[in-house]
Formats: C-alpha cells, sequence, structure tokens
C-alpha cells in the first residue's frame, strides 16, 4: 500500500472523476458511509452523537455521515462552524441533503461565544471530528482553535475524519508542535498519508486507524514519495505451503552470537528462526554458553565454537577446515546477537563475513564491530541481501552521526544509508522504518511500548533471518514483513497481557496469531492499527 502526500491524494480524487469517471459526490457518499459505520461498529454504545463539520469536503464527509447515523435511530448533532452560505461543491450538496429535511439537532457556529452555547453536545457518547482534513496546513486558529479547546472539555471519545484536526498530512514526525484535535479512532480514504503511518494519531497506540476503499481504481493511486506501508509484505506469508514441501524447501539459518553472561540473545533468536517458519535453525555459540542455548529447544541444531579465556568466540574459529563445517548448508546467516566486541570476536567476525556470500542479517555488536569499519561494510554489501538492524543509537555510530541527529531525521537517515552503502536498513523504533537500497521505505505501524525491553532485537533478529531463509528472491517484502509480524504479535501479547509485563518472548507464543491475522477485511477496510478491532472486519451499511 503506497503512502501519498496531500497534493498527490488530491490528485488521486481528481483523475478518479475525470479519468474515470466516478463523480465526487459518489467519492464523498462512500466516505460517509464508512465513517457511519466506523462510528457504529467500533463505540457500539455510542447513542448520542456530536458531529463538528468545517466547510470543506471533509466537513461534506462529516454531513453526511451525520444524515446516516440519525437515519439509524442515533440522536445526532451537526455543528458547522462558518456560514452555509460559504459551502460549495459537493460540501453544498452534503448541507442540503442533512438540513432538507432536517436530520437530527443542526447549528450553524461563528463564533466561540456561540459555540459555548451549544454545551449541551459535549454531552455526547461520541464525538465525530470532520473539521480539517488533507488539505489543511497548521496551526489551528480563530473558532478552529477555539473548538479545540471546546471539545477537550468532553469526556467522549472523538472519531477523526481522514486525520485529527490540526494535524498536516505530509508531516512524518511522531507528534507535532502545533494544536490538533486528540482521536480515540481515524478513518482514512483510498491511502494513507504520511501523518497515518508516522504520526501517533490516536491517544492510545491500540486505538485504531484504519484506510477505506471509497471508489479510487489502483491506477489511480500514484506516488512518488517512495514510501509504503510495511504491513502490505504480510501478504507473502499467506501462500499455503505446496503439499511436497520438505524442511530442505525453507531454508537453513545459521544464528551466531553469544557469549558468556548472554547465552539468551542467541537463543531468542534462534527460537523466532524457527517459529519464523526456517526449515533448519543451528545456534552457533562459544562452547561455555552452549549447554544454555542447546536447552532452549530440541529443534534446535548447536554447533560449538573455540572460545577465548573469558568466554568469547575466538579467531581460531576461522581456519578454513571450522569455517566450512560451520557453514555447510545455511542460506542465511544471522550474527551479532549477545556476541561481545573483543578483539578476537570482532576479527572472527570480520573474517566469517568476508569469506561468505549468502544473505545475512547483522545486529547488535556485529553492528558496532562494522561501525568501525565502514569499508568493510561497503565491501561486505556488494553481491549479496545485507539487512542492518540498528536501534538509534547503532545507527548513530554506522553513519557517524548522534542519536539525536537520527531521532531528528529517522526517514532521511535510514533512506540515505540504506540508498549509499547498498544494504537493507531496518531502524528500529516507534514506527521502525525498512528502508531498501533502491531507496523505498517501508514504514511499520505495529508495536508497542512495551516492547522497549532487552531481546526484542533479538526476536526481531531471528524473524527476519528466518523469513528471508524462506523467500530468498523478495528480500525487501520478507523484511518489511518480519518487522510488521513482530509488532503484530506483541501488539497482541499486550492486549492479552499488559504492556508492562510483556517479555520479548511473550509475542513467539502470538506469532501464529500474527501470522493469521489479515489486516485487510472482507469490505476492503485496512487497519494500520488497533488489528484486534478487525478480528470481525465490519461491513459497510451502505
Amino acid at each position: 500500500m503506497h503512502v501519498l502526500s496531500a497534493a498527490e491524494m488530491q490528485a488521486c480524487d481528481r483523475a478518479t472523476s475525470e479519468k474515470f469517471g466516478v463523480p465526487s459526490l459518489d467519492l464523498m457518499r462512500a466516505a460517509a458511509a464508512a465513517v457511519a459505520t466506523i462510528a457504529r461498529v467500533q463505540f457500539p454504545a455510542a447513542r448520542r452523537i456530536a458531529v463538528i463539520c468545517g466547510r470543506g469536503n471533509n466537513g461534506g464527509d462529516g454531513m453526511m455521515a451525520a444524515r446516516l447515523l440519525a437515519a439509524a435511530g442515533l440522536v445526532v448533532t451537526t455543528i458547522l462552524l462558518g456560514s452555509p452560505k460559504d459551502l460549495k461543491g459537493d460540501a453544498a450538496l452534503a448541507w442540503q441533503e442533512l438540513a432538507s429535511p432536517q436530520h437530527g439537532l443542526i447549528h450553524v457556529v461563528n463564533s466561540a461565544e456561540e459555540l459555548a452555547r451549544h454545551n449541551d453536545a459535549l454531552g455526547a457518547d461520541l464525538i465525530v471530528d470532520a473539521l480539517l482534513g488533507t488539505g489543511f496546513k497548521p496551526p489551528l486558529k480563530g473558532l478552529a482553535l477555539a473548538a479545540l479547546e471546546w471539545v477537550k472539555q468532553s469526556p467522549a471519545p472523538l472519531l477523526a475524519v481522514d486525520l485529527p484536526s490540526g494535524w498536516p498530512a505530509d508531516e512524518t514526525t511522531a507528534t507535532v508542535d502545533t494544536p490538533v484535535f486528540p482521536a480515540d479512532a481515524v478513518v482514512t480514504f483510498t491511502a494513507p498519508k504520511p501523518a497515518h503511518v508516522f504520526g501517533q494519531l490516536t491517544r492510545r497506540w491500540d486505538q485504531p486507524v484504519v484506510v477505506v476503499p471509497i471508489g479510487s481504481p489502483e491506477s489511480a493511486i500514484v506516488s512518488a514519495l517512495g514510501i509504503d506501508w510495511a504491513g502490505s509484505a504480510h501478504a507473502l506469508t499467506e501462500t499455503p505451503r505446496a503439499s511436497a514441501a520438505h524442511k530442505g524447501s525453507f531454508g537453513h539459518v545459521l544464528v551466531l552470537g553469544g557469549s558468556v553472561g548472554k547465552s539468551g540473545a542467541p537463543a531468542m533468536a534462534a527460537s523466532a528462526a524457527m517459529r519464523a517458519g526456517a526449515g533448519l535453525v543451528t545456534a552457533a555459540v562459544p562452547a561455555p554458553v552452549l549447554p544454555m542455548v542447546a536447552a532452549v529447544a530440541p529443534e534446535l541444531m548447536t554447533h560449538s565454537l573455540l572460545a577465548t579465556p573469558a568466554g568469547r568466540i575466538s579467531a581460531e574459529n576461522l581456519a578454513p577446515e571450522r569455517l566450512a563445517e560451520l557453514t555447510a548448508g545455511t542460506t542465511v546467516l544471522a550474527i551479532g546477537p549477545g556476541l561481545g566486541q573483543s578483539p578476537e570476536t570482532t576479527k572472527f567476525t570480520a573474517g566469517l563475513l568476508s569469506t561468505t556470500k549468502m544473505p545475512a542479517v547483522i545486529d547488535a555488536d556485529a553492528l558496532n564491530i562494522l561501525a568501525a569499519k565502514p569499508v568493510l561494510l561497503s565491501k561486505l554489501a556488494k553481491g549479496r541481501t545485507l539487512v542492518l538492524t540498528p536501534h538509534p543509537g547503532e545507527m548513530a555510530r554506522l553513519a557517524g552521526t548522534t542519536t539525536a541527529e537520527v531521532q531528528a531525521n529517522r526517514l532521511e537517515m535510514a533512506r540515505s544509508f540504506a540508498r549509499r552503502v547498498g544494504v537493507t536498513v531496518v531502524l528500529k523504533g516507534a514506527r521502525t522504518l525498512v528502508a531498501h537500497p533502491d531507496g523505498r521505505v517501508s514504514v511499520n505501524t505495529s508495536g508497542n511500548p512495551g516492547m522497549a525491553k532487552g531481546g526484542s532485537g533479538d526476536v526481531l533478529t531471528g524473524l527476519v533471518a528466518g523469513l528471508l531463509a524462506q523467500y530468498p528472491n523478495e528480500p525487501a517484502r520478507a523484511v518489511a514483513a518480519a518487522v510488521y509480524l513482530h509488532g503484530l504479535a506483541a501488539d497482541f501479547a499486550a492486549r492479552s497481557d499488559d504492556e508492562h509485563t510483556l517479555l520479548a518472548t511473550d509475542s513467539l507464543r502470538r506469532l501464529s496469531q500474527a501470522f493469521r491475522f489479515r489486516s485487510r477485511g472482507q469490505n476492503g477496510y485496512v487497519w494500520l492499527q488497533g488489528a484486534w478491532h478487525a478480528a470481525a472486519p465490519c461491513e459497510s451499511d451502505g
């Protein structure tokens, strides 16, 4: 699913009407039906609904939705900010259908003082924010800003139409420093804009953000941003396996890492690779920690490595006969979890990566080793799939900058590094980014704050390696799917238990649920966020 800028979305709407013959009024009707559906299904206890409308097409969506909700027997109050004489085009028609005959209570408000006269509407069970949409340029001011202060007095949840009013559609940061309406659900249309995949639009991470098709054909949905939604890659895993498949059909992952005191990291990575569906998984670890790693699962194969006196991987393992035995049959290498950065281990890591050409997932200490060897990293990327999975601090070391600079410019930092070095960069954090060597970036919207614990990165490394092993010809989709599934499984785990008690390995217990989940409902609604709401996808009322 491509992410479109505000201008590209407007061009899409124009093309839909002018080139493909779909009347713009029909698009508005479809959008309004989706708003009404989400309002009724996501907030089933809401009997009294207040709809705040602006004078543009976003307001028109709200007016038509208000009419549908009133026709469904709900008590609806519509508040139009500004004179109906200023309405044009489809919004004017929407107002006419709402007001003649009148559906529910209708108030026209032209000042903050007038708004205060309608405080009864604040007692609604749900407020629909249809004030400002994609075309808005911040900041909020005048009557719109007054409406924000007015809405804040209400305990009712808010459903945002297109975007929470005040949020710029093209913003790529998690938060904005200008006033915006709160939201407890967001419904947008046709395709997400940057704010939908980058922004924390709702009050909580587990509240829904939904994209609804309203009639634009795929050929009209065109973007030059080079940004897509990582969840779309989940479709890669949905094809049933061939009945004649065997373990060799799904690759052999070699997880290499571990040291005394850090046996859990390679164990978690190996467990994740197995759970992701790799046919075979071997954990190669220093001999002193082998018993702990081997005890994780009977299905896991192990390989004992010569260790230094401190219990880390020795450079003696670079002997040709040892390397040949270590890598025999391996299709994907995952290196770094619990590895350490001793001189011996550093020499081994550089030597192993230099003498192999298999796809590799590089994490943790292996990233820090390569950060000190930028020339080597560029050489390693030639002719192979190389996936780096840094957190912001590791990304800063790789790029030779500061963590603050990385966080201030996550999109371009990941994109430029991936393109320049020729690697895939998985820049972890809230809204993990998957930057591909060709400049495309997939943005992940799954995941929650409970994942901010030791071991989450090790699990992700294993998932990425496991999917790369199964889909070697589609590495970009395999990596994006792994990132999405990781966050989604953790979302299900946190929803069932609690984000405070969530452990990195809890996501593995929910991984099968994540694999089976379908983000696109039968009605075409796509859930960017709030996945459990889609377990029984809502159908449009029409």
